[in-house]
């Protein structure tokens, strides 16, 4: 019989060099702090320069080996930079994670082509960016990788209005996703996504609140009663899967997206 590969040694990420995109705040925040629990250097590429010192100096005071890169993803030179900075700081990058975005609300008759422009670059030109420079990185080291992108389930099926360009832009992160996967598959780099519903983080925190749109809170309200779990998620939800995505517990995983909406889209 074969020997099984302990299950410590399946989700321990020792020795390896997680980038997280956006890994500040929010969901973000989350990921950084599990991928680092299961032994990885964590790299925050982020834009907002203090609030990721702030979190770099807390990481680090827990003996987290952390490190900050300021980096704006829809602009290729500096993508090109960060991942040079990695790799000098660091040596290699193993895995990525394509989580930073941004979700404005505005109807189609509001919305002008920059505005849509806007939603795109970072949400879907900055994924590529990032997915494009960091797999030129991980196939000249020759050891793999993974690449683990934030979607939604607004890429499966739009749930509220005002979202057309958010709509638009993960639903290209999933066929990205999926094209990645097939191209990278041969230098042994992994490619997935992860599609979260209605996650507890300051933007949704503020929409449900008292003082956010009445209408958009009339709309959340009919939201959250369709959740078949019959609560918001949590950040930790999300970076647990990008956990078992990064690990070898989903090594013969590829070009798939795990929907993590507490059963919004079955009810």
């Amino acid at each position: 019989m074969q020997e099984l590969t302990s299950l410590s040694k399946l989700i321990s990420l020792e020795g390896k060099t997680a980038v997280i995109t956006g890994g500040a705040r929010g969901i973000g925040l989350a990921i950084t702090r599990r991928l680092a629990e299961a032994g990885a250097t964590v790299v925050i590429a982020d834009i907002d320069a203090t609030e990721a010192e702030n979190i770099i100096v807390q990481l680090k005071s827990q003996e987290i080996d952390a490190h900050y890169v300021k980096c704006d993803i829809t602009v290729e030179a500096e993508v090109r930079h960060m991942v040079d900075y990695i790799l000098e700081e660091a040596g290699n990058i193993d895995i990525l994670v394509n989580n930073a975005g941004i979700y404005p609300r505005k109807s189609l008759e509001e919305m002008t082509g920059q505005d849509f422009q806007n939603v795109i670059s970072v949400n879907l030109t900055g994924a590529f960016l990032c997915g494009r420079y960091t797999a030129e990185a991980m196939i000249l080291r020759g050891n793999g990788g993974c690449i683990i992108n934030i979607a939604s389930i607004e890429a499966l099926h739009p749930s509220s209005t005002g979202m057309s360009a958010y709509d638009a832009s993960k639903g290209g992160v999933l066929m990205l996703t999926k094209s990645m996967a097939r191209e990278l598959g041969k230098h042994d780099i992994r490619v997935n996504a992860i599609a979260p519903g209605a996650i507890k983080t300051r933007g949704m925190l503020f929409q449900t609140s008292p003082s956010g749109n009445r209408s958009q809170l009339k709309e959340l309200k009919l939201f959250l009663s369709r959740i078949a779990l019959g609560r918001l998620g949590d950040a930790d939800d999300i970076a647990r899967t990008v956990l078992f995505l990064a690990s070898d517990m989903a090594e013969y995983i590829t070009g798939e997206m795990i929907v993590v909406d507490g059963g919004y889209l079955v009810s």
